[in-house]
């Protein structure tokens, strides 16, 4: 199966990378792939997660073809053959 990843601003920066494609040989939920990006790029794992927060992704929106995960499985969307999954930072100000 082929997913096409993109990142959007300080994650562009981060990853080195505006758009990837991955090869995946089985189905996988959204949080296995991001265990699976993390070990590739170990320095997009703070920004998948609030370490103090405990939480996933709590540092940025996540959308699989257009739709933001919230409003979809979140963390256990199943993905499919051709899916976009782009990463959004989220700021944080005050």
């Amino acid at each position: 199966m082929v997913l096409t990843l993109k990142f959007i601003g300080a994650l562009r920066h981060i990853s080195g990378k505006t758009q990837m494609t991955v090869n995946i040989e089985k189905e996988i939920s959204l949080k296995e792939l991001l265990a699976n990006i993390s070990q590739q790029m170990p320095e997009l794992e703070k920004s998948f997660s609030d370490q103090q927060a405990g939480d996933a992704v709590s540092n940025g929106l996540i959308l699989v073809n257009g739709r933001e995960i919230s409003v979809l499985n979140g963390l256990e969307t199943k993905l499919n053959d051709g899916d976009e999954i782009v990463f959004v930072p989220v700021v944080h100000g005050g």
